[in-house]
């Protein structure tokens, strides 16, 4: 089912569109925590560590795959506010070409080069064979993971994410069976936990598009629809590459950050993966609110409606800010207790470590919300160049602290990396966001909103 956000309360919409695309997100992140929490429990401290170590490559290649794919839809949901179905149908058409030339080019260089990969991130002896299995498996699924964002993403554009959540569930528990099955059943180690994960991807993603092919009317296309549009790829390539790219830029920053915990030991490493699960799980509910707001302006803007703008950013940053300040005590205070979802209660070690670096982020998690979700208005009004600026800020900073402060601070620096980040970051996007919500109104006001999407790349 649609949903046209150009009507009604603004705050009751974004919350609506919240809720079950929250339950999305938690359950797309459960396929991590599964993972980890089955993989550590059942092979240990090192597989655990070893599923950890390329963590950072993962959000690098994975997040451009979904970053790339939000920003197609940008459009698509502008089109769809606007009432112009049929140059939304070809957006959508020309999104899965696009994509589909991705998901080829990508998985085939990742596989050939995963080895130099993991010597690049320095990762301990110890743990190298099962950091190299585990990232190959993830990577040759690629495909799997840009058919799931991009159906998604289309079907959130056009105001429906109740259904990817509920096909993303199914998905979520046969991961987990899959998981148990293929490490305790066929003994495939880390191997099977990553085989688990892109089988269940591939599940959820032909769910979305069969689902969106046959209940959508409006996105059923007509012959004359479906052909390869230069001026239409030109446009998604400027929302969607610098959407992914932005994703990339941040996750080169984390890289850093990574290699300079590899060269601390593998204790390090899985205190570092444990916390890390833990944070984006809980960061989740920034991500959902972000993708409201995005689309409830995104479609707005399509209707020219400044003041429901304005409007929904508002109520969606106090959102993130009051929920930032509620998850960020729990953590401060359940840190330890939550890290031994993954970690036994003897290895004492990694446990105090993996406590540490949440207690420190917990003081910062409202900053969080406001730099997330800011910086998808900005992406969801259109300046997609503007927004992809704050994850350069991000990877600048996170660079800066890894290279700087960890050979003299250790691990205690690499607890501060990320806050360090999401600050410098936030000084930057919001009076950008102030700036482009102007240039916005000024463009409403001249009555020119038709072929934004062409001109806010930069």
């Amino acid at each position: 089912m649609t949903k046209d956000m150009t009507e009604g309360n603004p705050l009751l919409l974004i919350l609506k569109f919240t809720l079950p695309l929250l339950a999305g997100n938690l359950l797309q992140q459960g396929y991590n925590v599964a993972d980890a929490a089955i993989v550590g429990r059942f092979l240990g401290t090192n597989a655990l560590a070893g599923v950890g170590a390329s963590s950072s490559v993962q959000f690098l290649i994975l997040g451009f795959c979904i970053g790339t794919c939000t920003g197609f839809c940008v459009p698509v949901a502008q089109r769809f506010g606007a009432g112009d179905y049929s140059t939304m149908r070809r957006f959508v058409f020309n999104s899965f070409i696009i994509t589909a030339v991705i998901a080829v080019v990508l998985t085939a260089l990742c596989a050939i080069f995963c080895t130099q990969i993991v010597e690049l991130l320095a990762t301990p002896d110890d743990i190298f064979d099962d950091a190299y299995i585990y990232l190959l498996v993830i990577l040759l699924g690629i495909p799997f993971t840009l058919l799931y964002n991009l159906t998604s993403s289309i079907m959130r554009a056009v105001g429906d994410s109740r259904t990817p959540f509920l096909f993303l569930a199914f998905a979520c528990f046969a991961n987990i069976f899959l998981d148990i099955f293929c490490i305790t059943t066929l003994h495939w180690g880390v191997a099977g936990a990553a085989i688990a994960t892109i089988t269940s991807q591939l599940m959820s993603g032909v769910l979305c598009l069969v689902y969106m092919m046959k209940k959508y009317p409006v996105l059923h296309m007509e012959k004359e629809e479906c052909h390869v549009q230069g001026n239409l790829v030109k446009n998604l390539i400027v929302m969607g590459f610098p959407m992914g790219l932005q994703f990339s830029i941040t996750a080169i920053g984390s890289m850093v950050m990574q290699a300079a915990t590899n060269n601390l030991g593998s204790v390090y490493v899985s205190a570092n993966t444990a916390a890390s699960r833990l944070k984006n799980f809980t960061m989740c509910p920034f991500d959902a609110i972000a993708a409201a707001v995005s689309t409830f302006c995104g479609q707005n803007y399509g209707a020219k409606k400044m003041d429901r703008i304005r409007q929904g950013l508002r109520q969606g940053v106090l959102a993130g800010i009051i929920y930032g300040i509620v998850i960020g005590i729990v953590v401060i205070v359940f840190g330890r207790q939550m890290s031994m979802i993954f970690v036994d209660g003897s290895e004492t070690a990694v446990l105090d470590a993996s406590r540490d670096m949440l207690f420190y982020s917990g003081f910062f998690y409202w900053i969080l919300g406001i730099l997330i979700i800011v910086r998808l208005c900005v992406q969801g009004l259109g300046y997609s160049g503007r927004a992809v600026l704050s994850g350069v800020v991000e990877m600048i900073a996170r660079t800066v602290v890894s290279i700087l402060c960890v050979p003299v601070w250790g691990f205690l620096a690499i607890c501060f990396t990320d806050q360090a980040a999401w600050v410098t970051a936030v000084c930057y996007i919001v009076p950008m966001c102030i700036y482009c919500l102007k240039k916005v109104e000024k463009i409403l006001g001249e009555g020119d909103a038709d072929g934004v999407q062409s001109s806010h790349g930069a």
